[in-house]
């Protein structure tokens, strides 16, 4: 059997909570509510479940997806979707057209130390990630909590082999 070439270095690039821009998107939804104001036809508000991660690509260039590393230190599942927002969410509120498919679904069942996800589209998504950091310094995600998890219980990255 042949063996393969020398390994490719890696990259992890960790998934953070944008406390500032979930607090701020959070601003509109009980603006709204307070004013009886209605959303934007296809503006997306933010759930209570939803949080904004954003992904800072320290490196832009010859980035292939490896694969997802996300652990919840509990039982439920969270869902991960991309945004093609370039955010500046005083000037311009997150459309629901803005929103990338497929998205990244997660969960851990109760009593198993193994994470399960949608293997298909998760791999799809994060190859997406690989063109997206040619173009962008900073790529923002929609995180959905469910079944109790929260914030907390996440730590959640993405590893690019380095070409």
């Amino acid at each position: 059997m042949a063996e393969e070439g020398p390994k490719k270095p890696q990259l992890s690039m960790p998934l953070v909570l944008d406390e500032d821009l979930t607090r701020q998107m959070r601003l509109r939804v009980e603006s709204l509510k307070q004013r009886g104001e209605k959303r934007q036809d296809g503006e997306k508000l933010l759930r209570p479940a939803e949080c904004v991660y954003r992904l800072d690509f320290t490196q832009q260039q010859k980035l292939q997806f490896e694969r997802w590393d996300v652990v919840l230190d509990t039982q439920g599942k969270v869902t991960i979707t991309g945004t093609s927002q370039n955010w500046t969410p005083d000037l311009t509120n997150l459309m629901t057209r803005q929103l990338l498919d497929p998205a990244a679904i997660f969960w851990r069942k109760e009593d198993s130390e193994v994470m399960d996800w949608n293997e298909a589209d998760a791999l799809e998504f994060g190859e997406r990630l690989s063109e997206l950091a040619k173009i962008r310094k900073v790529m923002y995600f929609l995180i959905t909590f469910g079944d109790g998890v929260e914030p907390t219980n996440l730590k959640a990255s993405v590893v690019f082999n380095q070409l």
